[in-house]
């Protein structure tokens, strides 16, 4: 199949927000996935392995496929970037043909085994590592979806598993992705689990990604659906990794599916973003009980107040 090659080059005053505003609109026009290319500093030692290589601009980069829609498509999202202009962002929109396959292809030059804590270990399925006694191997094929443990919200989303998972308890997992965080959490001990994304790729990604970490499917439950859309069936862990506006707007679907003394771990969150995120908090009687940052983001870990 064919897709287009979307890339966002921007500059701003405050990166990481611009990072989130140009994220949350290729995400609201199902771009496929979608990468941040962000220049960092390098995190502190022994936090973690850098594995991708530090690119010169800051851009953000999606896949759309390749139909007699799409140079509309393109023209409309380009339209939406420069709206950004009234809030000091700059952005410059190439866009190119490519395969899936050669997507897929290139993240072989850049994806190496990551070490998340002393126990999780993320590993590409073309690498070769022979793990210690005890570690847990994470398998992963990231193909068109988005997660592969690099990405500091979901490496802290990772972190926070092997401390919060409890074994035989069911997960929800909003916005599954490449399903990283569902095959951590079942081979942390995790229960029943449910796995949903609005992009039924990831959703194809993820059954295939838990099938390769022999994951057994009778007890997962996946879907090309939004949360407000499932059985408010209740969860004693939530993890949703997505990017602080659509947090909020989901923050009553959430509540309304936490078990009474579950916990929720929200992560793609930007520090300026974090009164909004307590604000929605509070509408559904939730607080946030631990903070930790990564780079310029941010993972809450969250319970019903008592």
């Amino acid at each position: 199949m064919k897709f287009k090659k979307i890339i966002a080059r921007f500059d701003a005053d405050n990166i990481e927000l611009a990072e989130e505003m140009i994220c949350h609109i290729f995400f609201s026009f199902n771009l496929k996935g979608v990468i941040c290319e962000v220049p960092i500093p390098e995190p502190d030692e022994g936090f973690g392995t850098r594995t991708l290589k530090q690119p010169e601009h800051s851009s953000i980069i999606g896949y759309l496929p390749d139909t007699d829609v799409s140079d509309i498509m393109i023209s409309k999202i380009k339209g939406r970037l420069a709206d950004l202009s009234d809030m000091a962002v700059h952005v410059d929109v190439l866009s190119e043909s490519v395969d899936e396959k050669d997507w897929a292809h290139a993240w072989k030059a850049y994806f190496n085994v990551t070490r998340i804590t002393d126990k999780i270990v993320v590993k590409p399925e073309w690498k070769d590592y022979t793990p210690a006694p005890g570690e847990i191997v994470i398998h992963i094929d990231p193909g068109m979806a988005f997660g592969t443990g690099t990405h500091p919200t979901t490496f802290m989303c990772l972190a926070l598993l092997e401390e919060y998972v409890q074994p035989g308890k069911p997960l929800l997992d909003v916005g599954c992705g490449s399903g990283i965080l569902m095959i951590g959490a079942a081979k942390l001990g995790a229960g029943p689990m449910t796995g949903i994304d609005v992009d039924p790729v990831a959703v194809d990604i993820t059954q295939q990604n838990l099938e390769k970490n022999g994951i057994a499917l009778d007890g997962v439950t996946l879907g090309a659906v939004t949360l407000d859309k499932t059985p408010e069936i209740q969860y004693d862990l939530i993890c949703a990794n997505i990017i602080a506006q659509v947090i909020v707007s989901i923050m009553p679907d959430i509540a309304a599916r936490l078990a009474p003394d579950g916990t929720a771990i929200l992560s793609g969150i930007i520090e300026e973003r974090l009164p909004d995120i307590y604000a929605a908090l509070d509408t559904q009687n939730l607080e946030c009980v631990r903070k930790i940052s990564r780079e310029e983001w941010v993972a809450l870990v969250v319970c019903r107040k008592i």
